[in-house]
């Protein structure tokens, strides 16, 4: 399989969970709000599965739109740059991005994780173990990773050829 075909695969399964999340985090909060003004009865657990389910969107779609080369940048200079100068910034950025995602992200977020887990930590109202929540940290981490090195090859197919 081809780079750009594992790419779509890779974007597409993680735009469907992007859309699952949303989804699903509508219907949750729908609940919510019926549950408290209709039935006049308060759902206790809508509240922590919406605040998790918002923690699992944003990271996913924080690597989901870096992976589309869509997040926040100041480009003035690589549009000013041309050539080799602008492929070099290019993959600077992109190393440095890498850099910044595997030690923020892989190393911390996995020390996180195995934290939580070690001291069976778990959500007060879901129960649910809180390193099974936070393992999207390390999880997107590694995406952004994997878009950086894509975006890396792709800027040098392009300069070559």
């Amino acid at each position: 399989m081809t780079q750009v075909k594992t790419k779509f695969l890779v974007d597409k399964i993680v735009s469907n969970a992007l859309m699952f999340l949303m989804a699903a985090m509508v219907l949750n909060v729908t609940w919510q709000v019926l549950s408290r003004y209709v039935v006049q009865s308060p759902s206790s657990f809508t509240d922590e599965l919406s605040r998790y389910m918002l923690i699992w969107l944003g990271m996913l779609g924080a690597a989901y739109v870096a992976g589309k080369d869509q997040h926040l940048a100041i480009d003035i200079l690589p549009q000013k740059l041309k050539g080799k100068a602008k492929t070099r910034l290019i993959v600077f950025i992109n190393v440095i991005v890498m850099l910044f995602a595997f030690f923020a992200m892989v190393l911390g977020g996995s020390n996180l994780v195995y934290i939580t887990y070690i001291l069976e930590q778990k959500s007060a109202t879901l129960q649910l173990p809180l390193a099974f929540i936070y393992i999207i940290i390390p999880f997107s981490g590694l995406l952004v990773m994997y878009y950086n090195v894509f975006q890396i090859f792709i800027t040098l197919k392009t300069q070559k050829g």
